[in-house]
């Protein structure tokens, strides 16, 4: 699977503000958020429950991962979604780093991928169920 989540109970806001946290305790900055709610109300005029793609980026990581290959930057930052599926519930999925390393197939960036995945797996337990 090239992901992994875990659910909350709790307002979206409330929740979206935990991943926030939760990304920061670990390293991560928020470098983008992009309210897919809102841009596809404008765009299109079509009504969906709350939902936010946030590109993380823990800098070190990037570094070393832009190290090793300086176009893995089609891939960077670490897309972690937000996402109401009912009132009160909210999906957060974090993409898979060893995605990256899949699509380049280059051994040198494993260590990064390791190491993103183990801060993004803490992150994603902090939250609760984490899986």
């Amino acid at each position: 699977m090239y992901y992994f989540d875990t659910r909350l109970q709790m307002p979206f806001d409330e929740a979206l503000q935990k991943v926030t946290g939760a990304l920061k305790d670990q390293g991560f900055g928020v470098l983008t958020e992009i309210d897919v709610q809102s841009t596809l109300k404008q765009k299109l005029g079509v009504d969906m429950a709350p939902y936010r793609i946030l590109g993380a980026c823990n800098p070190p990581l990037a570094h070393r991962a832009l190290q090793a290959d300086p176009d893995i930057g089609l891939l960077l930052p670490c897309n972690v979604v937000v996402r109401e599926t009912s009132p009160g519930t909210v999906v957060v999925s974090f993409l898979d780093p060893q995605t990256m390393v899949d699509l380049v197939g280059r051994p040198d960036v494993q260590p990064v991928a390791d190491e993103a995945r183990a801060r993004l797996e803490k992150a994603c337990e902090a939250l609760g169920s984490g899986r």
